[in-house]
């Protein structure tokens, strides 16, 4: 009947490859990674600042006027001499005494 072989397998018959032609597919382009180098160079600016200093001695005169006063007091005395008569014959037109000068 049939021909088997038991617990044997077949090898498969295999072909040889078909190569064919190389195909190049579109670039995937990753994202730019962003590589920062710092460079540090360091430069020394002097920075002068000329300052002058002008000493003033001033000199201030504080004249202080002082005005002392004194009083005097003059006491006037003054008299009149008036002929009027006598106590018995009193003159009721009472007349200044003249004076005479030698």
């Amino acid at each position: 009947m049939f021909n088997r072989q038991m617990g044997r397998r077949r090898k498969p018959i295999c072909c040889p490859p078909n190569v064919l032609p190389t195909q190049v597919a579109p670039a995937r382009v990753s994202p730019t990674q962003e590589v920062v180098r710092t460079n540090i160079i360091n430069t020394v600016v002097p920075h002068i600042h000329p300052v002058h200093v002008t000493t003033v001695n001033r000199h201030i005169a504080h004249n202080q006027h002082y005005f002392p006063r004194t009083n005097s007091v003059v006491n006037q005395f003054a008299e009149t001499q008036m002929n009027c008569g006598t106590p018995e014959n009193p003159n009721p037109n009472c007349f200044p005494i003249r004076r005479r000068f030698y």
